[in-house]
Order: C-alpha cells, then structure tokens, then sequence
C-alpha cells in the first residue's frame, strides 16, 4: 500500500474551528478568544487518532500576501478583516504543531492551495497517497486517482473525490481504523507516523 501524506489547509481549517464556536465561544482565564486552537486541536486530534498518518505536513498562507496581490491589487480585497480570535490564534496554533512535531510549511509568494497543489502532484508522481485536509470545495479540482479530498469532522471523517462538474470521478472510502500511537515522530518535512 502507498504511504499516505496528509496536506493541512491552515487557514481553511482555523476559520473553521473559529466559527464552528461563533455561537459559543470558547475564552481562557485571561478573556482572550481561543475557539479558533480549540477546533483546530479537535479535528487534529480527531484526524491523528482516526487515521494515523504516515506523513503529515500543514500548510499555511504566508504573512504579507502573494504575487496575486501584486499583480491584481483587487484581489481578495473584498474580504472581511480577520477576526481577533484567528489573529491570536495562528502563533498559538504554530506553537502546538511544534509541540506535536508536525511540520509547519510556508512558501513565501504563493498560497497554501497553490502549495498543496505542487505538493500533491509531487507525491502522487512519487507513489504517495495524498489527502488533502481542507473544508475548501475548490481543492476538487486538484482530485486525481491518487490525490483525494478529505474532509475532517464531517460525519465522522471522509474522503471524497471530485465532483461530477471538474470531469473526474468521485470516490468515496470509509476512514481506516486505528490504534491510539504517539504523536511525536519524524524528522522530514513531514513527519512519519508509526
């Protein structure tokens, strides 16, 4: 069977562990928002414990924009300002992956979906199996027969390819079982998983 990498969506899922408390939030000792690290470290746990990742890298957005923003000023101008409690969030939420010895990636000039993407196609012409963990739709696009779509807390966890509309074809597998494993392993830039 291919080793399996798995390829975070930082971004993607921090806005949606943030919202997912927005009718209840959740606030540490000194009142500061912490609902964004809370979500997080629930579909990481739940993904580490269900799965059992054999690699496993997330990918984040880099700080001061990309070439997009250079070349079309307008570019994702319309966006609201980030919440406080996702600010605060993302150092904290750096600091856990250290903690779990799971690699923090960032390419300066290009998105986390455009590096999922090149990483994806990387390990895929390599042999890997590659989950792309994110609730982004658009990531259907990058699905091939060893690239998949995985989406965390969902009815459970499941892995889904494309949609009918990107003319590839979909496909679901029901998430493997797994025993409970340490979580601190590995030396690459993804870390094994034993």
């Amino acid at each position: 069977m291919a080793q399996r990498l798995f390829l975070l969506d930082a971004y993607a899922l921090i806005y949606r562990a943030y919202y997912a408390f927005i009718n209840a939030p959740r606030f540490d000792s000194k009142g500061c928002n912490t609902s964004a690290v809370f979500g997080f470290v629930l579909m990481l746990e739940d993904l580490l414990s269900k799965e059992n990742p054999e690699e496993i890298a997330v990918v984040f957005d880099p700080a001061g924009g990309t070439f997009r923003h250079r070349e079309y000023p307008a570019y994702k101008a319309q966006r609201e300002e980030t919440p406080e409690g996702i600010r605060i969030a993302v150092p904290l939420i750096r600091e856990l992956l250290a903690a779990y010895r799971i690699p923090a990636v960032e390419v300066p000039d290009f998105e986390a979906d455009d590096v999922i993407g090149t990483l994806s196609d990387l390990a895929a012409r390599a042999g890997h199996e590659v989950l792309m963990v994110t609730p982004d739709k658009d990531y259907g696009q990058l699905v091939t027969e060893h690239v998949r779509m995985y989406r965390p807390m969902q009815g459970g966890a499941t892995r889904s390819g494309a949609k009918p509309r990107y003319g590839r074809s979909s496909a679901s597998t029901p998430p493997r079982k797994s025993s409970t494993t340490s979580h601190s392993s590995g030396t690459r830039w993804t870390t094994s998983r034993p």
